[in-house]
């Protein structure tokens, strides 16, 4: 049932906050429903429109300090204008708790061996779920959402807007383009016979983002996590202004780079030495520290 208020909800801890995003993690519980929920609020981005409406009259302003030519003020605007923005998980699990609570991270240099010794028996021991990506390629969730899909068993996606953006502003924009083909979890997978699906996430993508709002490929990020926070292949868009999670180095690798890297080597991505960023509380660290890798 959508929440109307959050009268219900009782804080038990802040796993995590940033100033610079001004955003904040918060876990807690519903008075009346068993189980762990947690809260990611975030202050939305100014934007054009909202600014008309702060500058006014309505908005109340008092000074903090005066120097010089110097001013500064706490300006309280409207109740309606002042919003916040909060993704709401539940039943959040475990994993869910250790993925946004605040840890110390760590920059892996994952060899091929690593991978096949300690990445991929990892990954497939725990088996991770991915149910909510199912939904959505079956339409059964976020059908409304899907701004395109290429159909094709082994080369189509669904691409829609992630989370993260509340689709207000192009500056943050952030669209997730989701395989169809299974059985492709990561970077690791890709090989020479994958550049048909890149070529074609690529392709489409920047051709239905610019259809549907206006925003040119060299505006775009186009690129692949590794570690992916799961492991069904996905390719994320964003804004070349927007500093999204992830898509720094350590992290993100580009679309374009791996493309260029596949025509160049079929199977680089199985023999390359791969670094990502892990944190502390993440298992895959644990077996990394187990087998003496960790440094």
């Amino acid at each position: 049932m959508p929440l109307v208020n959050l009268k219900d909800i009782q804080i038990s801890r802040i796993l995590a906050e940033n100033p610079a995003s001004k955003s904040i993690n918060i876990l807690a519980k519903f008075k009346d429903r068993d189980g762990d929920v947690i809260l990611l609020i975030s202050k939305p981005p100014f934007t054009k429109d909202l600014m008309q409406n702060i500058i006014s009259e309505d908005t109340l302003a008092q000074v903090q300090l005066e120097n010089d030519i110097y001013s500064q003020y706490s300006l309280t605007p409207k109740a309606e204008l002042n919003l916040l923005k909060s993704t709401v998980i539940y039943p959040a699990t475990e994993k869910h708790i250790n993925k946004y609570s605040d840890h110390q991270f760590y920059l892996l240099q994952e060899t091929p061996n690593d991978y096949r010794n300690i990445t991929l028996p990892f990954i497939e021991k725990n088996a991770f779920s991915a149910q909510w990506v199912e939904r959505i390629l079956k339409h059964e969730s976020e059908s409304e959402n899907i701004i395109f899909e290429d159909p094709d068993r082994d080369t189509g996606f669904i691409l829609l807007p992630d989370l993260k953006w509340d689709k207000k502003q192009l500056s943050d924009l952030y669209l997730v383009a989701i395989c169809h083909r299974h059985g492709l979890r990561s970077l690791r997978d890709l090989t020479s016979s994958d550049l048909p699906l890149l070529r074609n996430i690529r392709n489409q993508g920047i051709a239905a983002i610019k259809e549907k709002y206006g925003v040119n490929q060299s505006q775009l990020r186009i690129y692949i996590h590794y570690q992916p926070s799961y492991y069904h292949f996905h390719v994320h868009f964003t804004h070349v202004k927007y500093e999204a999670p992830g898509s720094v180095v350590g992290r993100a690798h580009l679309l374009e780079d791996v493309i260029e890297n596949l025509e160049l080597f079929p199977n680089f991505y199985s023999q390359k030495t791969l670094s990502f960023v892990i944190q502390e509380c993440d298992a895959l660290l644990a077996e990394y520290r187990k087998c003496g890798r960790l440094t």
